[in-house]
């Protein structure tokens, strides 16, 4: 990188030291191929990305099957970012929520669940949201910035190192902050170096893409090699009440969002979920469940149901159990498969998949707006 420098009336043109490159960003092909840029063998490229994703080392001296010269030079060459734990909080019922921390200072949420069967992780895809949907504060943002694949998946690189579950199974739900299909190619990217065989080999099949529905975005999903479980945020079977709470079904209907998910590839004995948050009388109504109901008849779908966790800055309130119950019961007497989400995490506010940051501060742990994923 070159800069002017001015002495007296001339001026020079001073080179600067070249900014390091950031592992975090590179996926294995990639890594290769910076690799081969400085005359190294692909191998090892393939060392250092299971040195960083396989065994969770950051320092390149601790890379103890590499030379002691390559170490060094690869630390003058290069830099590893990983987000920084900032606030752990633990729930009485195990959820744990972590305040992470970005290079440029920016704050997001990871959450882990455990036992929903599985080990879950909820990762966050951007800072912020710009689909502002009526009942999630981190809509209120407003999208701030995407997420680079390296944050994405470093969400992951952090979770599991302080969870100590390298040799665990998790699954992965991409529902914190964010759209993800909004961010489609960085979250694509995170999700082919999250599969990567020599780093965490995390099978498509266990990760879970949430999307309102960016119709054109979607569209592309389905051509993908890596393929996630997809679950749509449906919560209103009209266009006039599902208008009223995700402003982008006023471009993509909820008609065009069947009719995708009808045409979307599944592989056998796979289903599209779809999310309903339940608010009460707006959405849960026996009408509503019996159009719900009508409107999935021809698609291979399972309904989540999530009743809202009600906090200040939603103008809506949580259904009865009555109202609840009712509803499930009458999808799965039109043959629907449904389950009702278990809240989690809520004396920690870590219950409801919505997360807000203002003024570009985040505010103190006990009074952070929920992050909800349950069973």
């Amino acid at each position: 990188m070159e800069r002017a420098q001015t002495v007296g009336n001339e001026t020079d043109i001073v080179s600067s030291p070249p900014v390091p490159t950031n592992l975090a960003e590179l996926d294995r092909p990639a890594l290769e191929a910076a690799f081969a840029e400085r005359g190294l063998e692909p191998f090892r490229a393939r060392q250092v990305f299971r040195w960083i994703y396989s065994r969770g080392v950051t320092a390149f001296g601790d890379m103890t099957d590499l030379p002691h010269s390559l170490r060094t030079s690869l630390a003058a060459d290069f830099t590893l970012a990983t987000p920084q734990v900032v606030v752990r909080d633990r729930s009485s019922d195990g959820t744990e929520k972590f305040l992470l921390r970005l290079d440029d200072g920016r704050q997001i949420e990871s959450v882990f669940i455990p036992d929903t069967p599985s080990m879950t992780f909820c990762i966050s895809t951007q800072v912020g949201c710009a689909m502002a949907c009526g009942f999630c504060l981190t809509g209120k943002m407003g999208l701030i910035r995407n997420l680079t694949a390296g944050e994405i998946v470093g969400q992951v690189r952090v979770l599991v190192d302080a969870l100590e579950m390298r040799r665990t199974r998790f699954n992965i739900v991409l529902m914190g902050m964010g759209e993800p299909l909004h961010n489609y190619d960085e979250t694509m990217k995170a999700l082919r170096m999250l599969a990567d065989e020599h780093g965490l080999a995390v099978s498509p099949r266990r990760v879970t893409l949430s999307t309102v529905g960016l119709l054109p975005a979607l569209e592309r999903l389905a051509h993908e090699a890596i393929m996630p479980n997809l679950a749509i945020s449906l919560h209103a079977p009209t266009d006039a009440i599902r208008g009223d709470l995700v402003p982008l079904n006023r471009k993509y209907g909820v008609a065009d969002i069947i009719a995708a998910c009808q045409r979307f590839p599944l592989k056998r004995r796979s289903r599209i979920t779809f999310e309903y948050v339940l608010l009460a009388g707006v959405n849960d109504s026996p009408g509503d469940a019996r159009r719900l109901a009508k409107l999935l008849a021809n698609v291979r779908s399972k309904v989540n149901l999530i009743p809202l966790n009600a906090a200040p800055g939603i103008p809506y309130e949580r259904p009865s159990d009555a109202a609840i119950d009712q509803f499930a019961r009458i999808l799965a007497d039109h043959q629907l498969t449904v389950s009702v989400r278990k809240s989690r995490g809520r004396d920690i506010r870590a219950a409801c998949g919505q997360l807000i940051v203002e003024g570009g501060r985040h505010p103190p742990a006990q009074n952070l707006a929920i992050l909800a994923f349950g069973e």
